[in-house]
């Protein structure tokens, strides 16, 4: 049976959401955008052009799943579709199925496991945890003709925000995620001309929350968002052009170690005072599928790759690197000594290391007379430059940042034992003198006679 649904035009940034053809497509990123919209009507599109497709809508909650969606849906389709409200469940002519579900606790996404979706759209999706959103792309599958595709609404903040980041903006992928399967499609207020024209003050409301709320909702602004712990990471200021340091400066790395993850990080200090976090690396079984993390010893060997061709003044490390293990009798940093890597133990006081970190990225006067943070990072440094804006405040603790998700918080913790130990400046060393050869050193001349 052929099913006729009058749909309105979408508008052109909901129109590119309707025609993307990866597997995960992401819209949004700012408030107003019109998701909503494009997930009722997108699925309503596709379960009336594939026949029997089945289709699966999410929200974080029950009543975010009633209010935004099953009520203006039963609106929408009265008279084209059979709502089932037992099974939360439309059920169309052709066989095609829209299921509504809810995943409140983490656990909840579990009953989803061993069921079948061609399609499932994931609402609000930064309210969702990585398990839920990895437990759920099991789901996406059929032996059918069907497209496969997870669509994904989102503004900035929430429990997802760190991997709904990594995928859609800063398209860090890992073992098997494809880049080809992931599409990001930015949408903000002013892009909703409908809501523009119908409520104009809606956007004068989004100027007048307060900041990370507003940088987040109204301009979609995925490093500044509610909770954050370090408000004062601005990208532009922060990251800064590569170039060649010259081999005076006063060189560091500071590390932290664990099977999990090692974080080290190469940083340099002018003579100014200014610092440089100019290489890093970030290896460890929290990276997922293929990262078995590294041991004591090729960890010190990975440390001694990144200080090639530098003179390091100190390494740095936690205290926890000294307990010596009951196997060996020998702690990590005795087998980094046995590398010829010899660690300098740094304070492990969480508040006063990140109260450092604050200070060392609080933009203030220079020498010169601009304005800057006296801590920069190069572009290469992806991992403390991606993982460090993440960090939010634990509510149980006042000033320490949340231990979670504990992927993002290695480099940072490597970061926080730099900042909170004392540094020195680099100190350019004089140029050696030009000595000027007297005239009784040079060979003489016979006169011409």
């Amino acid at each position: 049976m052929a099913i006729e649904i009058r749909l309105p035009p979408p508008q052109p940034k909901q129109e590119l959401f309707f025609d993307a053809r990866e597997r995960y497509v992401c819209y949004g990123g700012a408030r107003g955008g019109g998701k909503s919209w494009c997930v009722q009507h997108k699925a309503v599109f596709m379960a009336a052009r594939y026949k029997g497709i089945r289709i699966l809508i999410l929200r974080r909650t029950l009543v975010e799943l009633r209010e935004n969606h099953i009520r203006p849906m039963r609106r929408m389709l009265r008279g084209v579709a059979e709502y089932k409200a037992t099974d939360k469940t439309f059920e169309f002519p052709n066989g095609s199925l829209i299921v509504f579900g809810y995943c409140d606790n983490e656990g909840d996404v579990d009953q989803y496991q061993g069921q079948e979706y061609d399609v499932i759209f994931l609402d609000e999706a930064t309210h969702f945890t990585e398990y839920q959103y990895a437990t759920l792309t099991a789901a996406l599958r059929g032996a059918n003709d069907f497209p496969k595709r997870m669509y994904l609404t989102c503004n900035p903040g929430g429990p997802g925000h760190a991997w709904v980041k990594r995928l859609f903006i800063d398209r860090d992928f890992r073992a098997g995620e494809r880049p080809e399967d992931y599409v990001f499609i930015p949408a903000r207020v002013t892009d909703n001309l409908v809501l523009m024209k119908k409520d104009p003050e809606y956007v004068r409301r989004l100027d007048n929350l307060p900041h990370g709320l507003r940088e987040a909702w109204r301009d979609g602004n995925w490093d500044v968002f509610v909770g954050q712990y370090f408000t004062e990471w601005n990208r532009e200021q922060h990251v800064v052009e590569a170039f060649q340091p010259p081999a005076w400066w006063r060189w560091y790395i500071t590390l932290d170690y664990g099977l999990d993850m090692l974080a080290a990080l190469l940083i340099g200090v002018d003579d100014t005072g200014e610092a440089y976090v100019v290489g890093e690396v970030y290896e460890g079984r929290d990276l997922g599928e293929g990262h078995d993390g590294l041991i004591v010893s090729e960890a010190a060997a990975a440390v001694k790759e990144l200080a090639a061709g530098h003179a390091v003044t100190a390494y740095l490390a936690p205290p926890d690197l000294w307990n010596a293990r009951q196997e060996t009798g020998k702690s990590v940093a005795d087998i980094f000594a046995e590398s010829g890597i010899y660690l300098t133990k740094t304070s492990n006081d969480r508040v006063d290391g990140w109260m450092a970190v604050k200070e060392w990225l609080k933009v203030r006067p220079c020498e010169d007379g601009a304005m800057r943070p006296r801590l920069r990072f190069f572009p290469n440094c992806r991992n403390i430059i991606r993982c460090l804006p993440l960090l939010q405040y634990d509510e149980r603790r006042a000033n320490d940042v949340k231990n979670e998700p504990h992927e993002i918080t290695h480099a940072p913790d490597a970061l926080r034992g730099f900042c909170v130990y004392w540094t020195a400046n680099g100190y350019e060393p004089a140029q050696p003198a030009r000595v000027k050869l007297i005239d009784k050193l040079q060979p003489k001349r016979r006169k011409r006679t």
